[in-house]
């Protein structure tokens, strides 16, 4: 029987993907795949408005195992190195709001999992970074993709060309956190954040949040189109009607969506 070491908690149309690897949390090949099969089964519930990934009090990730990265050859990174991605695209995929409670180190495959979410939160203790390069190797789970398109490519040359760690602070002023609290808040005000859409409107959530997405990776008139396709779209929804309607009758701010 496999070992769980990823949990889905769901309370209140929130989900939480727990991370328990004791101690440390290092993201080994099992983790991956059960961070995968987490962010597949979240985006699947319908039930489910927003998602907290979260490592615990201690430590949100502290980067992927070594000691089995060090066995592996060159033909069997070939063939893992894009189920690994696959895995943090499930994340990054997930058509609901997200968030990192980052707690701890953050470094590595860890910071490459928290650059999946939406929205990044970090105690006042938290380091993160990218340390590939003292290894003689680089990211390869979307940290040389994804912190360019977050904090720009000089910054993120920086993080990826010396492996420096940032604290807390540094990584507000970059823009690699949205937002840092006391280390015991994290979980907390990661699910406060999360909460404000429940209830919410499920489908314009969804299609918004891919016309960003996308649209980040393409030219303006593509996204553009994408941006139109996305907001025609909504215009099939039950909630739209709602929405509407609510506007007209009750002004902005008091419609209670169905989430289809």
């Amino acid at each position: 029987m496999t070992e769980q070491l990823v949990r889905v908690e769901v309370e209140d149309g929130l989900a939480t993907i727990r991370i328990d690897r004791p101690k440390m949390n290092p993201l080994d090949i099992a983790v991956q795949d059960q961070i995968g099969a987490a962010a597949r089964e979240v985006s699947a519930d319908r039930d489910i408005a927003a998602v907290i990934v979260y490592g615990g009090e201690s430590v949100f990730a502290a980067g992927a195992d070594i000691k089995e990265m060090q066995a592996m050859t060159y033909p069997d990174m070939v063939e893992r190195a894009g189920v690994i991605q696959d895995c943090f695209k499930a994340v990054a995929h997930i058509p609901k709001p997200t968030v990192a409670a980052i707690t701890g180190y953050a470094l590595g495959a860890g910071c490459e999992l928290a650059l999946c979410c939406d929205f990044r939160i970090a105690g006042s203790d938290a380091k993160l970074g990218q340390p590939e390069i003292l290894l003689g190797v680089m990211p390869g789970a979307g940290g040389s993709q994804r912190l360019p398109r977050l904090i720009g490519p000089a910054k993120a040359k920086d993080l990826l060309f010396t492996g420096r760690m940032v604290d807390a602070q540094e990584a507000l002023e970059l823009g690699l956190v949205d937002e840092v609290v006391a280390p015991e808040q994290v979980y907390a005000v990661g699910r406060e954040r999360m909460s404000r859409y429940v209830g919410g409107p499920a489908f314009a959530l969804r299609a918004l949040k891919e016309a960003v997405d996308r649209g980040l990776e393409t030219d303006l008139d593509t996204g553009l189109a994408i941006e139109a396709t996305q907001f025609a779209g909504v215009f099939a929804t039950r909630d739209r009607q709602i929405g509407m309607a609510s506007f007209v009758e009750h002004g902005p701010g008091k419609a209670e969506f169905e989430g289809r």
